[in-house]
């Protein structure tokens, strides 16, 4: 069994764009330019035009279309572009790595969509310290701009990464996500219209502007052409940031990582679990967080997953019910079962009945939808519990938890 690393190794299927020039450690500016060439000055309209011309959608949980970002912006564009790199998922490193060892790269994709925007300024949202220092010292290479670039540090805290608790969280507030559901093209920071995506979605873009729409869908599948990076992680060989075409099999990235055999989760902690990985692809939406993790056979599953649910109560920004109570009773429901009492059994399907669909942000429907994959997905280790207190396995830390800083209430 292997874990996550501090720096993760960096691999490649096939062609490398986004991490092209990383096997030296982290590309500097000069680098930088000697393998991706300079970045082009694209206007709104040909920015738009090449993310629709290849589908080009948001690296992050939602995958959200960036040519309908651009064009749900005022005609005036936005003031604001961020780079939102609060990769706050454990199983997650893709967006860490681009940060450290290729600042420039998202600064390209960045700067060049804040330029044809008629941005102001350009923030850059991180809670990794290292990360942090290293596109301050990016931005330092590159000298005097007319755009305004800063790097804002951010909590580590799960909830802190999504989209709205982010922008919360530059205006001064609590980095937690409002009940309300306004998108940042509307009303985002200092509430004027933003245009905001994840740290890989940049580099993409820079790669896109540079390649053109042809080049650039040469690889992967027709209706989302291109590469993705992938955080491949548990009972494997070979783990790390791996990038690979759009639309690979799973099955091609298990056996190139030397995956035990085994239950596999896709999406991280918001994610589901697959019995059986042939036909399964990787395209959108089923690796929008690029997260694979190879379970391998040896550690409790149920036991991995108590763990995992404790962690995700931990997490909770403490504004709802759904959040606050449900996921505090299916942590302690997870707890129950896996000693064998039939009650926790049934308290938990009560209580994944009741969480879904209630809360003030997603985070507690990803838990639960986490966490009823895995009463589906492991039901015969379940039964074994539930019969006699233990599936004789036990808990090796396949799936990481960070240590929770103080929950925000509020």
């Amino acid at each position: 069994m292997t874990t996550l690393q501090a720096e993760p190794h960096v691999r490649v299927i096939g062609e490398a764009r986004v991490l092209a020039g990383l096997d030296g450690g982290r590309v500097d500016l000069q680098r930088h330019l000697w393998i991706h060439g300079p970045q082009p000055e694209l206007n709104r309209e040909a920015c738009t035009e090449l993310a629709e011309a290849v589908g080009l959608r948001g690296r992050g949980g939602a995958g959200f279309p960036v040519a309908l970002k651009l064009a749900d912006l005022p005609a005036s564009g936005a003031e604001t572009v961020v780079v939102n790199g609060s990769e706050s998922e454990p199983l997650s490193l893709k967006d860490r790595l681009l940060l450290i060892q290729s600042p420039h790269l998202v600064l390209d994709g960045a700067t060049a969509l804040a330029n044809a925007l008629g941005a102001r300024r350009l923030l850059i949202a991180v809670h990794d310290a290292h990360a942090a220092a290293s596109v301050r010292a990016a931005i330092g290479e590159r000298g005097p701009a007319t755009l305004e670039i800063h790097v804002h540090d951010t909590p580590g805290r799960f909830v802190a990464g999504e989209a709205r608790a982010v922008l919360n969280s530059l205006d001064g507030g609590r980095a937690v996500p409002p009940g309300r559901r306004i998108l940042p093209t509307r009303k985002g920071y200092q509430q004027r219209p933003t245009f905001l995506s994840n740290v890989e979605t940049f580099a993409q873009f820079a790669v896109l502007a540079r390649l053109g729409a042809r080049a650039f869908a040469a690889t992967g599948i027709a209706s989302e052409p291109g590469t993705q990076l992938l955080t491949v992680s548990g009972a494997v060989e070979r783990p790390g940031v791996v990038e690979t075409p759009t639309g690979i099999p799973l099955d091609a990235v298990l056996r190139f990582a030397g995956a035990e055999p085994g239950p596999v989760l896709l999406g991280g902690y918001h994610g589901r679990w697959l019995p059986r990985t042939d036909g399964v692809l990787l395209n959108r939406p089923e690796s929008s967080t690029g997260i694979v993790l190879a379970l391998g056979p040896e550690t409790c599953p149920l036991g991995e997953v108590h763990r995992v649910a404790g962690w995700l109560a931990a997490q909770s920004a403490g504004q709802c019910g759904p959040c606050v109570l449900g996921l505090g009773s299916l942590a302690d429901d997870f707890g129950r079962l896996l000693r064998g009492d039939q009650a926790g059994w049934h308290d938990a399907q009560r209580h994944l009945g009741l969480v879904p669909g209630r809360g003030a942000c997603a985070h507690p429907d990803g838990s639960a939808r986490f966490l009823t994959s895995a009463l589906g997905i492991f039901a015969e280790d379940l039964r074994l519990h539930l019969r006699t207190g233990s599936c004789g396995r036990p808990v090796l830390g396949v799936l990481p938890v960070t240590s929770s800083p103080e929950a925000s209430r509020g």
